[in-house]
């Protein structure tokens, strides 16, 4: 039997390190070739980590949330054969925190391998209130006793409840027909005050400590950089979506067999592209070190989506160039890769500009986070059926808000305005979108 040492691999993307976020496997499991053992981030692609070989897992070298150089050691197999230990002219490392490995070029003899097992999850403190029912005293269940009944106890016990607080009919009384002693009133004390049983209510005093960590991480460090960075405007508009609901039910109820169905953000985006050719100021980044902002000609959209692991921004890269369909085509494409993982570095960098949507639960208005270093978010929120003057009577239509936020140290109040209402313009009358 020999010892095979799996290292970080070059995930590619010229990154020298790469964040743990998920271990398949822990010490003693037996795995093989070409299984997954575990998956590690770079920016926002997550890169799994397979088995080139059978054996045994002695060794983890990192845990979750741990960054890891690229190269580092991280997993040690019991193989059949020699292994590749001594192909590598040394011994198989020390299970030290991963760190510590980078720095330490000291490392154990084979015959006496220290193995790290991955930490286990710290068993949860379970309240009297929740123990198995096996292991609760009888007394326990219900009420401790009926409306009206009065509490046994000597005057001792009585006196110490009083002066503890204690109400001795929510008590139960381990003694003779119930009798309550000091082990009662100590036992109650260690529960804590609970409501009586027969409510169904209990106090929960447990705490859950979950740690950031992988796609989450990254996306609270992006949130503290752009609100500590950027400040922002938010405008919000109503918009008459009723003519433009009637279009696309029309233009789905007709389309072509290889024509993608129309949601509403094909139609926002050309919009978008529209108004942005009369303020290309709004298709930038700013780099706020440089004083420099950077204005773009191509108009590459980012879609902000929820996935099982978080948000991410697939990018539609240059919507200019697409129309209604290719936009919609282009869209469900990113919108699978995103939810199934499979997303490149390539499909989530390099927006201008980004929109954001949580669809039917998009609320009356939002106040959007711009997406770093761009300088404008466009938000959807839903579209909802309400009464609207027409002059002589109220009529239903179908509204929808837009909530845009905008980097008021490069877009002004009123820039901000007019791209938003020559959106609007757009959305309302939606025929102008095919017009050249």
């Amino acid at each position: 039997m020999g010892e095979h040492v799996i290292k970080l691999p070059d995930v590619g993307e010229g990154v020298a390190e790469a964040e743990l976020v998920e271990w398949h496997v822990k010490v003693g499991d037996l795995v093989r070739e070409d299984m997954v053992l575990a998956a590690v981030m770079t920016d926002k692609a997550t890169v799994e980590i397979p088995s080139p070989v059978d054996g045994e897992i002695l060794w983890l070298g990192a845990e979750i949330g741990d960054t890891v150089a690229i190269g580092s050691p991280i997993v040690r197999l019991k193989v059949a054969g020699e292994g590749n230990v001594k192909a590598e002219g040394g011994d198989a490392p020390k299970a030290e925190a991963p760190a510590k490995q980078a720095e330490s070029k000291a490392e154990p003899q084979p015959s006496t391998p220290k193995p790290t097992p991955k930490p286990a999850e710290a068993p949860a403190k379970v309240s009297p209130a929740a123990a198995p029912e096996a292991a609760r005293p009888a007394s326990i269940s219900g009420a401790p006793r009926a409306e009206g009944e009065k509490p046994l106890a000597s005057p001792a016990v009585r006196l110490r409840a009083r002066e503890a607080g204690i109400d001795l009919r929510q008590v139960p009384g381990s003694g003779p027909a119930g009798r309550i002693s000091h082990e009662d009133i100590d036992a109650f004390l260690a529960r804590g005050p609970q409501v009586a049983q027969s409510t169904g209510l209990a106090r929960k005093d447990g705490v859950e400590d979950i740690k950031v960590v992988g796609l989450r991480r990254k996306i609270a460090e992006k949130m503290s950089l752009a609100k500590s960075r950027i400040p922002h405007i938010t405008y919000v508009e109503e918009i008459d979506v009723t003519a433009l609901e009637d279009l696309r039910a029309t233009l789905n109820k007709e389309k072509r067999a290889d024509r993608p169905k129309l949601t509403l953000l094909p139609f926002l985006m050309r919009a978008m592209v529209k108004a942005i050719a009369d303020q290309p100021a709004l298709n930038a980044l700013f780099d706020d070190e440089a004083g420099v902002i950077h204005q773009h000609e191509g108009i590459h959209i980012g879609i902000a989506a929820q996935t099982p692991n978080g948000l991410v921004v697939p990018v539609i890269k240059h919507a200019e160039a697409r129309d209604l369909w290719g936009c919609a085509a282009e869209i469900n494409r990113l919108a699978d890769a995103a939810k199934a993982g499979t997303a490149t570095r390539d499909d989530l960098s390099g927006s201008t500009i980004t929109i954001t949507s949580l669809g039917a639960m998009g609320g009356v208005a939002t106040t959007p986070v711009i997406n770093h270093p761009e300088v404008a978010i466009v938000g959807v929120n839903k579209i909802m059926v309400r009464p609207v003057w027409d002059g002589t009577q109220f009529i239903p239509r179908k509204m929808m808000n837009l909530s845009s936020s905008f980097d008021h140290r490069v877009i002004d109040g009123w820039n901000a305005a007019v791209f938003v209402q020559r959106i609007k313009a757009l959305l309302e009358t939606p025929a102008l979108i095919f017009v050249d």
